[in-house]
């Protein structure tokens, strides 16, 4: 293994495992606030029950996200020396804002997590509520870091070097706008189709049990929101890539020859040695609908840049396509759980329905982990795009499969932690909400 596929592989391990904790702890902390919502207009115990234990699971997250994020930042410098050396003075406000969202939702997690029945009960509230908008914005500034590298801006390169910076030209690219929207959208689908599919899980066990009732319809209403929003945040994020980054468009559509129309693929194993897409559906026009608001645009084909500026077609293609699907379905679950929900149809805690929660449980997370390299790789062979290439900008330091080793068993461990964590928090849910009626003078747990 050389060392820039080293160095990219342990940034792709990083960036997998981080990207999960921080969707989780951007969106969970709405679901808690949502419950304690709740609570403070119904005086329910069930609900202050709940909002304590999902602030428990905030709290985890966030500690294992701030330490997966913290060895991010080392790797930055670590392996991609040349690359901070002239991004850093770039596009360090966004990272110095998010260091500042970061602390700000630490503070407030404390307020929250040790002011029961200390503070006024709406101002215990409100700092739960700062919790998850410190969390999204902290998640803003960092896709902003990431849309300069697909949109550099605020800068004049000569010579290989940066002049006449601007940050704030840099923060607020061309692209920070639409990749924030469709990754803040994300996080909060796939956190609420996976909160629902655990408590769905819990209540094929526990059927009848109040508890995962509410729990599920609070994550449940959240995430069929977000996921019905995506495919309109989708729908910007393409027309805009289709302007600014047409290879990463040709690429992840294994478009390989300019079309005008442009078919939509969907499926298929691209071939660069033939430039055929085998075993793909062709729905006419519908690419250039898509990317031009036109049936009958022309879309811009890898023929028109040189074969050492192709991303890479396959991974790019196939991981699009897995975005979709897990998306389309999340959706599609969406509107079956809103009509659902609108009708109090007795269908909605069926096992059916239940198990097809569970299922697709994982399918927000995939699509995420999809969409995240469709963006990645799909940017090569550019770290900056059309300024400065991935090879160029690796460090010179031999052996950076040593490192690559010991962050992935790092990152592992960390999962391995979580998890576990996860477990026992799981088995301090409260039992006793088994009746059909909930009663507004039960005792309250976790007292």
């Amino acid at each position: 293994m050389d060392d820039l596929l080293a160095a990219r592989l342990q940034m792709a391990v990083s960036l997998g495992f981080h990207i999960i904790f921080a969707c989780i702890g951007i969106a969970m902390p709405f679901l808690m606030a949502a419950s304690g919502y709740r609570y403070l207009r119904t005086r329910e115990p069930l609900y202050k029950d709940l909002t304590k234990v999902w602030s428990v699971g905030v709290a985890i997250f966030f500690a294992v996200g701030a330490v997966s994020g913290t060895a991010l930042s080392f790797e930055l410098g670590l392996l991609w020396p040349e690359f901070m050396e002239h991004a850093g003075a770039i596009i360090g406000m966004p990272f110095s804002w998010e260091g500042t969202a970061f602390f700000l939702e630490a503070i407030a997690l404390g307020l929250f997590l040790y002011g029961w029945d200390r503070l006024p009960p709406w101002i215990h509230w409100s700092s739960g509520v700062v919790v998850g908008i410190s969390g999204v914005a902290s998640g803003i500034f960092v896709v902003a870091a990431n849309g300069w590298m697909n949109s550099p801006a605020g800068f004049d390169w000569v010579d290989g070097k940066a002049y006449n910076i601007d940050p704030v030209a840099a923060m607020f690219n061309d692209a920070w706008f639409t990749q924030a929207l469709h990754m803040t959208l994300a996080a909060f689908a796939a956190t609420g189709f996976a909160v629902a599919g655990l408590h769905a899980f819990l209540l094929l066990r526990h059927p009848n049990n109040l508890f995962h009732q509410k729990a599920l319809r609070i994550a449940l209403t959240i995430g069929a929101i977000a996921a019905l929003l995506q495919p309109l945040s989708g729908d910007l994020s393409a027309k805009d890539v289709a302007e600014r980054q047409p290879a990463k468009l040709a690429a992840l559509e294994a478009l390989y020859e300019t079309s005008q129309p442009a078919d939509l693929l969907i499926g298929g194993i691209p071939n660069d040695e033939t430039r055929k897409v085998d075993y793909a559906i062709h729905l006419p026009g519908m690419l250039s609908f898509l990317a031009h608001g036109d049936f009958s645009a022309k879309v811009i084909g890898l023929d028109a840049f040189p074969r050492e500026d192709w991303p890479p077609v396959l991974i790019v293609h196939v991981a699009f396509q897995i975005m979709v699907a897990c998306g389309g379905i999340l959706a599609l679950m969406s509107v079956l759980f809103l009509v659902l929900q609108w009708r109090k149809s007795p269908w909605l805690f069926k096992r059916w329905f239940l198990w097809t929660l569970v299922v697709i449980s994982p399918l927000g997370f995939i699509a995420i982990e999809a969409g995240w390299t469709v963006t990645e790789v799909g940017r090569q062979p550019w770290i900056i795009y059309g300024i400065m290439r991935t090879a160029d900008a690796v460090s010179p330091m031999p052996g950076l499969v040593v490192p690559f080793l010991l962050f992935t068993f790092l990152y592992l461990l960390l999962a391995f932690v979580l998890v576990w964590l996860m477990y026992r928090q799981i088995k301090t849910l409260p039992d006793r909400y088994a009746s059909a009626r909930l009663t507004s003078n039960a005792p309250t747990q976790l007292e």
